[in-house]
């Protein structure tokens, strides 16, 4: 018997706010948090209260000139995860059918199950490129939705559009929808931001937002891109949620988009610095196994001997450091590092990490040997 909403829950949402702060932090997969100082904002710019409508006029603008689409087909959303409990809700029914990508990241399989719906999984296996075949054969006529993360959380795998196209192929052939979460693909940091929307703006659903490319997670800005019929629904579910969002927060999102120009020229920066030091650290290793992404904060790699869960639990305690644990992605035997915060820290971070990764070697090596 499936639990019933009241039982709803994300478990690792709340290993997030409960476990996984530590004096070294490589679970956060957001770059470093952007302080309201670097925007420059004079008070009398702010105001408490805003119209009460539709979303904020400005900022859907904003947002639908960055993407190139019509502003009737931008839902402004609480951060990407609401953005993807909306896009969900509003083309599915209780017992529909989806397909998630596996690994999958677990609030969007918690937010599928909370609305009811019935999760079959396809493949990302070589390289977490999606295997289009298994995905072929798993698409039947009563699948709703194929949901997708581009970049893919938890590896940073970037699909190309190619690949988008064929799965557009597949979900008009059984019409499903497509629902791409592009929160990650931001830290491509392109001066004219590609979307998948455009490959089929009436059957794909994008969601999107500030908080993780450009360090503004406490704004709460995200979006759905989405035909305007669904778009319309969304609005209309969103009245039974949250009715109206934070003025000031739209109107610091108006203007962050303003000056997202610098910020991407800032963060692009600080990644590809820590970037490197990430692959000079996963090279200096034999005791894992990894793919590394072309682009983003995070890469997902696997431990060759040993138990992950263990190492995780040991890296915290004993190294005062925290990973993101791979049983969150329904991968027991990885774990993600995210490489966002000040290159200083990222530095000590890793250090501390092969410190743990000697530690569990040795251990393991010992237990072997006893056994």
């Amino acid at each position: 018997m499936k639990p019933g909403r009241s039982a709803a829950r994300s478990p690792y949402m709340e290993w997030a706010k409960l476990c996984s702060t530590a004096r070294y932090n490589l679970a956060t997969s957001g770059m470093v948090s952007l302080p309201l100082a670097e925007l420059g904002v004079k008070i009398e710019q702010l105001e408490i209260n805003g119209p009460t409508v539709y979303g904020y006029e400005p900022l859907l603008r904003k947002i639908a000139d960055r993407y190139a689409v019509p502003q009737e087909s931008v839902v402004s959303a609480i951060g990407t995860s609401m953005a993807n409990y909306l896009a969900l809700a509003a083309v599915t029914e209780p017992g529909d059918e989806i397909l998630m990508e596996q690994p999958a990241y677990e609030p969007l399989v918690s937010t599928a199950r909370y609305l009811g719906l019935t999760i079959g999984y396809f493949q990302r296996p070589n390289n977490f490129a999606i295997d289009l075949a298994d995905l072929e054969r798993r698409t039947t006529s009563r699948t709703r939705v194929i949901v997708i993360t581009n970049l893919h959380n938890p590896s940073g795998a970037f699909c190309p559009e190619n690949t988008l196209r064929a799965v557009a192929e597949l979900a008009r052939k059984s019409g499903a929808y497509v629902l791409v979460d592009e929160v990650y693909r931001e830290m491509l940091f392109e001066a004219r931001p590609q979307t998948a929307f455009h490959v089929d703006p009436e059957r794909f659903l994008i969601t999107n937002s500030l908080t993780k490319a450009y360090g503004l997670s406490g704004l709460r800005c995200g979006w759905v891109l989405a035909s305007p019929e669904v778009a319309e629904r969304m609005w209309r579910i969103n009245d039974v949620h949250g009715a109206t969002f934070v003025h000031p927060g739209e109107l610091l999102s108006v203007i962050a988009f303003e000056k997202l120009h610098h910020i991407s020229a800032r963060m692009r920066t600080l990644l590809d610095t820590n970037r490197k030091l990430l692959l000079e650290f996963l090279n200096s290793r034999d005791d894992l196994d990894y793919h590394w992404p072309e682009y983003g904060t995070i890469v997902f790699p696997r431990l060759r001997r040993g138990n992950a869960k263990q190492f995780c639990e040991l890296l915290r305690m004993q190294f005062e450091t925290s990973v993101v644990p791979g049983r969150f992605f329904e991968c027991p035997a990885h774990f993600r590092i995210g490489v966002g915060a000040p290159t200083e820290m990222v530095h000590e971070s890793l250090d501390q990490l092969g410190k743990g990764l000697d530690r569990f070697a040795d251990m393991t090596a010992t237990t072997g040997a006893r056994r």
